[in-house]
């Protein structure tokens, strides 16, 4: 008799599995926020970026990988259990397609369990809501002093008011400067709002070597204006109110401000070293 033949053939090529898929998920994380977009900032420098490409586009090429490799291995394996089901006469495959129908089924070793495609939640979630900058929370954590080594005189600030200053320049005038450069000028300083339990308030911004992972906060005291809410960005023009003598623990980074205007968020949040 002709042979028979049961169970449909496949010819698929390409599986999705919770591997491949975190893979590719994770890839085209990067590639948004590097390529498409300057989130990337928030978290590493701005040289790093082709780095975070070329990472994003070597995921998803093993995700693509993986899964048209593990296809094939399926459909060989499909091929296979076919074959035991191809007898040359009735009698032979009435006897033999039991006993391959549960071979089939009792070593299918190509499923994964569904609770795997779990796994692929954060990567999606990293993909359509990528974390935000560095905020109020860190700057709490991690207070650091980036002047120079010892007390010293600064070069002068340049003419005319207000001096756009960084909160690194500020600080380190402010602790360290023996020549009170920043006496009666007026400077402007731009970070995010921080505040202690007392409703002593700051402005701050991280400063980062090489990525997120090291960043230190600049902390700077704004005195006679009320607090904004905490993280909002604002822009403060005011004097330097010294504390104490310089180099001294007294000597500390206050403002007095003049005026607070809010303003958005930069898209490179960090003071770069």
């Amino acid at each position: 008799m002709a042979a028979v033949t049961t169970g449909p053939r496949t010819r698929t090529r390409l599986r999705l599995r919770p591997q491949g898929v975190l893979l590719i998920l994770c890839g085209a994380a990067l590639l948004r926020i590097a390529l498409f977009s300057e989130l990337y900032l928030r978290y590493v420098k701005e040289g790093l970026r082709p780095y975070l490409v070329i990472s994003g586009v070597a995921l998803i090429a093993l995700g693509l990988v993986g899964m048209i490799s593990r296809g094939k291995e399926e459909h060989e394996y499909e091929q296979e259990q076919e074959h035991e089901y191809e007898v040359h006469d009735e009698d032979a495959h009435e006897a033999h397609a039991g006993h391959g129908q549960d071979t089939h089924a009792g070593h299918d070793h190509t499923r994964n369990p569904r609770i795997a495609w779990l796994l692929t939640a954060p990567a999606l979630a990293l993909l359509l809501f990528p974390p935000p900058a560095l905020g109020s929370y860190s700057a709490g954590r991690e207070e650091a002093r980036v002047a120079a080594q010892g007390t010293g005189t600064f070069p002068e600030l340049p003419a005319g008011d207000p001096v756009d200053l960084t909160l690194g320049a500020f600080a380190s005038r402010a602790e360290w400067d023996t020549g009170a450069s920043m006496k009666d000028r007026t400077v402007r300083l731009t970070g995010f709002v921080t505040r202690d339990d007392d409703g002593t308030w700051y402005i701050a911004r991280l400063l980062v070597t090489c990525c997120a992972a090291d960043a230190q906060a600049l902390k700077v005291q704004i005195r006679d204006a009320d607090a904004p809410p905490a993280d909002a960005w604002v822009t403060v023009t005011g004097t330097w109110h010294p504390t104490g003598k310089p180099g001294s623990a007294a000597a500390r980074p206050v403002l007095d401000a003049a005026s607070v205007k809010r303003v958005p968020a930069p898209s490179d949040p960090y003071e770069k070293r």
